[in-house]
């Protein structure tokens, strides 16, 4: 299948964050574009259909946890290719809410794709939306050379702000070398979508697409969800002339993406069946600290140099970025917006909505 042929599209969770950005570029080349979203309060309090969604997509209200809702909307759409955006994004969140955020992201799957079996219908390409989550802390290399996995940071190690391991540096992450370990309920319930999704479609000779995105930021992410969006969070407290409060030691390592290489990167591979379920790393590349952050959104508000609180999160990773060499080999895609520059496009368009 051609990418100027895309047929009929189903979304989950469309109507979010990537999936308007996403919208925006194929809706209107689709037979259908058809959105799958709850309207979640969380991330849209008014219940509404947000204006970002473009105006060729179809929005069915229901939730990937019922099985009438899949029931009906399979009654009346045959999707060529299934774009799995919709989750529960909280990693913090999901260490107090695990039900919810496995329900929803393993769950929601395995109904999903129990309806296609009742209906009788196999869509030709899964794409799913996965998430840095998935490798946990990572690799880390020691001063003899040595590679080996740390695992999880212990809340005594927090407390002696015991933030590094000590004799090593971290190894991005690549998803052909980087064994998945995740340390929170969310890494591992995308994970177990992961698995399942590469199991089903094995089994029914569908093209799996996996890609895992790094910190993805930029216009149209939520501005109220306390449990996503660092970059949204910084930036009103700057606009407020606040000084922003940095965790651990300021030094956290992050890849922050911009959503419009995001949707790119989906847009490369949408009907493209040849690329396997190998997972694709989605990021910029380049890893940034926290600090860094918070001091490119002070300066480009003038407000007060941010400071470091040594406050923690348990179950919170401290080095995550990729390295991104084998997805633009093998994808016609490559980032093109530098943090930088991202950030000053979030900036302007926070400023024209608060």
């Amino acid at each position: 299948m051609a990418a100027t042929d895309i047929g009929t599209v189903l979304v989950t969770g469309g109507a979010g964050f990537i999936g308007c950005a996403l919208s925006q570029r194929l809706a209107a080349r689709a037979d259908r574009w058809v959105v799958l979203d709850n309207l979640h309060p969380q991330v849209h309090p008014s219940a509404e259909r947000p204006a970002e969604l473009h105006a060729a997509a179809e929005l069915v209200k229901g939730d990937v946890t019922s099985p009438d809702d899949w029931n009906a909307l399979l009654a009346d759409v045959k999707p060529d290719i299934i774009i799995h955006l919709a989750a529960e994004t909280g990693t913090a969140q999901s260490l107090h809410e695990a039900t919810r955020h496995a329900e929803v992201n393993v769950v929601g799957t395995t109904q999903m794709l129990d309806a296609l079996g009742r209906a009788g219908h196999t869509p030709r390409q899964f794409l799913l939306s996965s998430s840095r989550a998935v490798y946990g802390e990572g690799e880390w290399r020691r001063e003899d050379g040595t590679v080996f996995a740390p695992g999880q940071r212990s809340h005594a190690q927090f407390e002696r702000h015991e933030w590094d391991f000590e004799g090593a540096r971290p190894l991005p992450s690549e998803g052909s070398r980087t064994r998945p370990a995740p340390t929170s309920v969310y890494g591992a319930t995308k994970l177990a979508q992961e698995n399942i999704l590469s199991a089903w479609t094995s089994s029914h000779d569908v093209a799996l697409t996996i890609l895992r995105f790094q910190n993805v930021y930029g216009p149209g992410q939520s501005l109220i969800n306390p449990y996503t969006g660092i970059v949204s969070l910084f930036s009103q407290m700057a606009m407020r002339g606040e000084s922003i409060p940095v965790y651990e030691d300021g030094l956290i390592t992050r890849d922050f993406v911009y959503i419009e290489d995001v949707a790119a990167s989906l847009e490369s591979v949408i009907g493209d069946l040849e690329t396997g379920s190998t997972p694709f790393d989605v990021g910029s590349g380049v890893g940034t600290t926290i600090m860094q952050l918070a001091q490119h959104i002070a300066d480009f508000h003038g407000a007060p140099a941010p400071h470091v609180t040594e406050q923690f999160r348990d179950g919170d990773v401290r080095h995550a970025e990729c390295t991104i060499e084998r997805t633009t080999a093998e994808l016609d895609w490559e980032p093109e917006w530098s943090v930088e520059r991202g950030i000053a496009s979030l900036q302007q368009w926070i400023a024209a909505r608060v």
